[in-house]
């Protein structure tokens, strides 16, 4: 895949004209992770934005205690770092490779001058970062309002919509998350997760081994959020 095929999937730079893309295409740079690799740490200066070419980043908030949340997954097509380079301010989360991973970089002055000469990319960003925001709101919601099963419920329902592959026996997440994992991304203890994930494996709605999740009835599953 060239470089503006890659560019045209990313929801920021998916309007942008073939010329454009070619031209933003130019300025973009290679670099690999190891699995487990630190992209960059919270506090860290914003110096470029990344965009998942293959592989898998999750962006996470850590305690002192050495707790952890992870505020989200991405892959292929996916763009992280960009809050940065927009208010300057130190980085906000860390991120790291969850798999050997290789990320399309831009760097922040180069980007910053596309987003001022080209009006649709920054159009295009503001509606981005809305619907991060709204997603925000969500999570914020339900860590306030809603119980474990919903939390849980509702995460595997949208890894089933981000990152899942359907298949025969259903809707395969292709991302490999153990059930601590999990537990981090809900904002509650592994023992609670294991025990809703037992419970909706005896109702044959999904299936959990060896960090590998089948949404196996994914209407039925959404159906328990009523």
């Amino acid at each position: 895949m060239s470089d503006q095929e890659l560019l045209a999937q990313v929801p920021l730079f998916a309007r942008l004209a073939p010329r454009e893309l070619e031209s933003l295409a130019r300025l973009l740079r290679r670099r690999r992770y190891r699995a487990g690799e630190v992209i960059f740490h919270e506090g860290d200066a914003g110096t470029a934005l990344y965009i998942v070419e293959s592989g898998e980043v999750k962006i996470v908030l850590g305690s002192a205690e050495g707790k952890e949340v992870v505020l989200g997954l991405l892959g292929r097509g996916d763009f992280f770092g960009e809050l940065a380079l927009l208010d300057g301010e130190p980085r906000s989360a860390d991120a790291v490779a969850v798999v050997a991973s290789q990320l399309a970089v831009l760097q922040r002055e180069e980007f910053t001058r596309f987003i001022r000469s080209t009006p649709r990319a920054a159009a295009n960003l503001l509606a981005v970062l809305s619907r991060r925001l709204r997603r925000t709101d969500r999570l914020v919601h339900d860590a306030a309002f809603s119980d474990v099963r919903t939390r849980l419920l509702k995460l595997l329902l949208e890894l089933g919509q981000t990152r899942g592959q359907p298949g025969p026996g259903g809707v395969a997440i292709t991302s490999r998350l153990t059930q601590g994992d999990l537990a981090t991304m809900v904002g509650t203890t592994r023992e609670s997760v294991n025990k809703w994930l037992r419970y909706y494996a005896g109702k044959g709605v999904l299936r959990h081994a060896r960090g590998r999740l089948l949404l196996v009835d994914p209407e039925r599953l959404r159906a328990e959020l009523y």
